[in-house]
């Protein structure tokens, strides 16, 4: 900050100041004697109306007249306000273009170009500091290594050392020296705003409220933490648009089309339920194995409810006719039974894991098993064919090209976002994934919330099973789905739901799932073999992890 100080003194800056502080300051006195009877007064009614009805010691009748009293002379206010409100509006004008006209040549230019000096001088005497460090070290090793004795090793070791603590020690310095020369800097630059706060009372027009973002953004913007935050996404961009741009090129075919974005969205919209599920699991340091059979047994059970005509296959050696229901009345009965299962076996797994604190890697695991060997046990590995073909057109139609499946989707993204930020068993879901012996300890039941996150996962994949097995038309197996756990959790992992608990996003969860679902579409029309597919998924998900990881170590 000396350099700072050499180029451009405070008290020169605030000379600088002066004459706009002067001025503005001398219209700021005629705005508020114009407001004192108006705006003021207004505002000082206001607080007192509203300390009326927090006064225990008034009665009612009493607390009414005196509102009363106050809203007749909030009227006469307002009258002076309106009266008043042309000629404080042309004193706002005239400071406004004072300052647009004064302060960036008079005021902030000066600062900003000493300030860029005063950077350059200060990474200079860091450069020099570094290297004189270096030279002194160099010179000792040597003086060491000519130097006879048996401690020798242990002094250099210690030199080094030493040597180390200086440079960590010159570059903490030196980034506090650049530090103070940027906040000086934006200083300056809100100093403008301070001024027009005051003569607007708050109330910035939008350009200047973007201003001010912009701003705060470039004086708070870390090259590294928006790399570690923001690299995947980059990256995955980028592949995504080479991929849009050797569509045409290998296969003739565009890639960015309406029909095959609607095509993904289609695709994506079953999954972004199963990544909602899971994403709460994960948000309390959990996941689930069981996903991908959960979803053939939802398909299973909601193809043999609504199949079109008499079952051809049997379930435990049963064939069900549901034909004498109505197609309605299937469709909501298949949703219900899907919920059901689903909820059921989470419920199972959610229990084991709050009650007897197994790790939600067994007991879902555990699910997988049971869930598959039931299944496959029950319909002997079967596909049950086709549903009403009434059903989809029904329930997910197209209107003109758009899938109304994406509604569904959108709806649930809604929903969940609801639960996760605007009930109490959402904030409870982010302090338990946070620390769950905080949480305990400050009142919060872990079981309910561990449990309640494991049902309402269960829910969800129940719902997406069930909308997936619509959008096939049937065809139930209990091999369905398979892999598709994999899918939710890496999703959920890119989309930045932190295996490390209580950090996480529904916004991140929608992007993972898009990405994910667009990268397979876009590898699929490529003709990449599926075996590949596997192999980039697996790196974007290890790449994902690692930047988790190293957020973790340097947040602790």
């Amino acid at each position: 900050m000396s350099e700072m100080s050499k180029l451009l003194s405070v008290e020169r800056e605030e000379a600088l100041r002066k004459p706009i502080d002067d001025y503005v300051g001398e219209i700021q006195k005629q705005i508020d004697a114009l407001r004192a009877e108006g705006t003021a007064e207004v505002l000082r009614l206001k607080n007192g109306i509203r300390s009326t009805k927090e006064n225990r010691l008034l009665s009612k009748a009493e607390k009414e007249g005196v509102i009363k009293e106050y809203r007749e002379k909030i009227e006469e206010a307002r009258a002076v306000e309106g009266k008043n409100r042309e000629q404080v509006n042309t004193l706002i004008r005239q400071a406004e273009e004072y300052l647009k006209v004064h302060y960036g040549a008079d005021v902030y230019e000066p600062v900003k170009q000493a300030c860029a000096e005063a950077r350059e001088a200060e990474n200079r005497q860091y450069k020099a500091k570094l290297e004189a460090v270096r030279n002194e070290h160099v010179s000792a090793m040597e003086a060491l290594r000519s130097a006879d004795g048996e401690n020798r090793k242990r002094e250099r070791k210690d030199e080094a050392h030493v040597y180390r603590s200086r440079k960590f020690d010159a570059k903490m310095v030196h980034r506090q020296a650049l530090q103070e020369i940027k906040d000086r800097q934006h200083e300056c630059f809100a100093y403008r705003y301070h001024l027009i706060d005051l003569l607007r009372m708050s109330k910035f027009t939008f350009a200047q409220a973007q201003a001010q973002k912009i701003e705060n953004r470039r004086y708070t913007f870390n090259s590294k933490e928006f790399f570690l935050r923001n690299g995947l996404y980059i990256v995955i961009v980028l592949i995504f648009i080479a991929l849009a741009i050797a569509t045409p090129a290998l296969k003739n075919t565009q890639l960015l089309t309406f029909t095959n974005i609607m095509n993904i969205l289609q695709q994506a919209s079953p999954r972004m339920f199963l990544a909602l599920g899971v994403a709460g699991l994960i948000l309390l340091t959990g996941t689930d194995l069981s996903i991908g059979r959960m979803v053939g047994m939802g398909m299973v059970a909601s193809t043999v409810i609504m199949h079109q005509g008499i079952n051809t296959g049997a379930v435990f050696g049963h064939v069900f006719d549901f034909t004498n229901l109505p197609v309605g009345v299937r469709v909501v009965l298949a949703l219900l039974v899907s919920i059901l299962l689903c909820t059921l076996f989470t419920s199972i797994a959610g229990f084991f894991t709050a009650k007897f604190k197994m790790h939600p890697f067994i007991a879902t695991m555990s699910n997988m098993l049971i869930i598959f060997g039931i299944v496959s046990y029950a319909t002997k590995g079967v596909s049950f064919g086709a549903i009403e073909s009434s059903i989809p057109k029904s329930i997910v139609p197209k209107v003109n090209g758009f899938p109304t499946i994406i509604l569904w989707a959108a709806l649930a993204i809604a929903v969940v976002w609801f639960i996760w930020n605007k009930t109490r068993f959402g904030k409870n879901l982010y302090a338990v994934g946070g620390n769950p012996e905080a949480a305990a300890v400050s009142g919060i039941n872990v079981f309910l919330v561990t449990l309640g996150a494991f049902i309402l996962a269960g829910i969800l994949y129940g719902i997406g099973s069930w909308l997936e097995c619509i959008r096939m038309v049937g065809s139930g197996s209990v091999a369905y789905g398979q892999g598709w756990d994999m899918d939710a959790i890496a999703a959920c992992v890119v989309g930045g739901v932190s295996f490390t608990g209580g950090i996480g996003k529904i916004s991140g969860v929608v992007v993972g799932v898009l990405i994910f679902t667009s990268l397979t579409y876009a590898l699929t029309i490529l003709g990449i073999d599926t075996n590949l597919q596997f192999v980039f998924e697996g790196i974007i998900i290890l790449t994902a992890v690692t930047l988790d990881c190293l957020k973790y170590v340097r947040k602790k």
